[in-house]
């Protein structure tokens, strides 16, 4: 498995921890939503100064300790299957 695509599973499981949506959980990281979207599909590679400004971030919002090998390190039990991660809001009907 590709690095990359390693960290899009990561960035997604840390997301659904955070309960945020893809719009929000770029204002914490401090980078773009397009960036984030381009992370979380597999389709970009950051740098190693990215990856460090992401877990500081990471660490900062989840209240713990990321690390940067936390990020490129494959676990399955990270794999998150719903198209959903960031919490619906129920309707005022």
């Amino acid at each position: 498995m590709k690095s990359k695509n390693i960290l899009a599973i990561n960035l997604k499981y840390y997301r659904y921890l955070a309960k945020l949506s893809q719009e929000k959980f770029a204002e914490a990281l401090n980078t773009s939503l397009i960036y984030l979207n381009q992370l979380e599909n597999g389709r970009r590679n950051p740098s190693l100064e990215m990856l460090d400004k992401i877990s500081i971030n990471l660490s900062h919002l989840l209240n713990t300790n990321v690390t940067l090998a936390d990020l490129i390190t494959y676990d399955p039990r990270k794999k998150i299957n719903s198209k959903r991660i960031d919490e619906k809001k129920e309707s005022s009907f």
